[in-house]
């Protein structure tokens, strides 16, 4: 027997199919999980004690560096000092060739010592004119001319011994002194070599006063006042710290660094306290703050240019922090701003977070490696 299918029933047929399918699909569909806190190493920051103290880097410089140069033109005939040497005050350091600077040296006095006999001849005649003219035994006119001629002899006596003079000094030129003690520190031309007037032979670092340069950041400005104390410690003397004082401040930063040269007087240097030694330059902080705190550089981030950390807020959500940096170590920064004791900072993978990102702490597996 065969069965006929009505209209209806094909026309619901029909609607059922789509409605399983969709009821099927969405059996098999499940939610995307929510993404699982990253892993972070973050650290309770604690203050080390370091509040009221900042360092920076330095070099050790004499007060006084000039070049040495000839006030001549010539050729190098002897170089007497060295790199490195020790110098006294007048003391000959390089020679010139002489020979161009002794024949118009020659040639000077030759016309000085013309100039000085036609000077005595002139005088001479001008004391028989005027014996003469008191006698009224020659005209007034002609006294007159002997006088011009006596004041012409006596101004080109005058111009010859300003020639001589001139030329003992170039002949004494050929030869460059010291002008002060000190120590050669650079050599910039060489025996053979011609050198124009002004061209640089040697740099002389005076003996003295020895200062320590260091470049100081915006944040340090206040405690580098002229007159203010630090100490220095040298690493090539180990165990030894010195006392200097601020003697100048650059008025501008420099345009790259966007530092500020600072100069300061070390006071009672030790003879083994050498020009080039590097220096750590500890100073008061200017900021007040009651605690410092040190962590690792790993830990350091930058917010458009400036110093900032990733700090962990409650419900373990990423914040990110300007800081005041006061110190730079090997391996650590010392903070002196922007974080408070307790406060959980990211001490690595600083470049793969985003602020207000949900963030599970992990501890350090090794902290000794991150001990300055």
């Amino acid at each position: 027997m065969k069965l006929l299918h009505s209209p209806a029933s094909v026309v619901a047929r029909a609607a059922f199919v789509p409605i399983v399918c969709v009821a099927l699909v969405a059996c098999k569909r499940h939610e995307a999980p929510a993404p699982a806190p990253r892993p972070v190493v973050a650290v309770a920051a604690q203050a080390d004690g370091h509040a009221n103290s900042s360092s920076l880097p330095g070099q050790i410089q004499s007060r006084y560096s000039t070049p040495l140069s000839f006030r001549i033109n010539g050729k190098i005939l002897e170089r007497r000092a060295r790199l490195g040497d020790s110098v006294k005050a007048g003391q000959i350091v390089a020679r010139l060739d002489p020979a161009d600077a002794e024949k118009n040296n020659a040639s000077a006095r030759a016309q000085l010592d013309a100039a000085e006999h036609q000077l005595v001849y002139a005088k001479q005649q001008l004391d028989r004119d005027r014996a003469q003219a008191a006698e009224n035994l020659i005209a007034p006119a002609q006294l007159e001319q002997t006088q011009n001629a006596y004041a012409s002899a006596l101004a080109q006596r005058n111009q010859a011994q300003q020639q001589a003079g001139l030329s003992a000094d170039q002949l004494r030129y050929a030869t460059l002194t010291a002008d002060h003690a000190g120590v050669i520190t650079a050599e910039q031309a060489d025996t053979g070599q011609n050198v124009t007037s002004g061209q640089a032979v040697y740099t002389l670092a005076w003996s003295g006063d020895i200062d320590v340069i260091c470049d100081v950041p915006e944040a340090a400005l206040g405690a580098f006042a002229v007159g203010r104390e630090a100490s220095v410690k040298l690493a090539a003397l180990p165990g030894r710290t010195f006392k200097a004082r601020v003697r100048e401040l650059s008025p501008a930063a420099d345009t790259q660094s966007r530092t500020w040269r600072a100069k300061l007087t070390l006071e009672a240097p030790t003879p083994d306290v050498r020009l080039g030694m590097t220096a750590d330059i500890a100073f008061a902080a200017s900021n007040g703050t009651k605690g410092a705190f040190t962590i690792p550089s790993t830990a350091l981030f930058h917010d458009n240019g400036q110093p900032a950390v990733w700090v962990v807020k409650q419900g373990d959500a990423l914040e990110l922090r300007r800081v005041e940096v006061v110190r730079y170590g090997e391996r650590t920064v010392t903070l002196a701003g922007g974080i408070e004791p307790g406060e959980r900072i990211v001490w690595q993978g600083v470049h793969t977070v985003s602020a207000g990102e949900k963030v599970r702490v992990v501890a350090p597996l090794h902290p000794e490696d991150f001990a300055s």
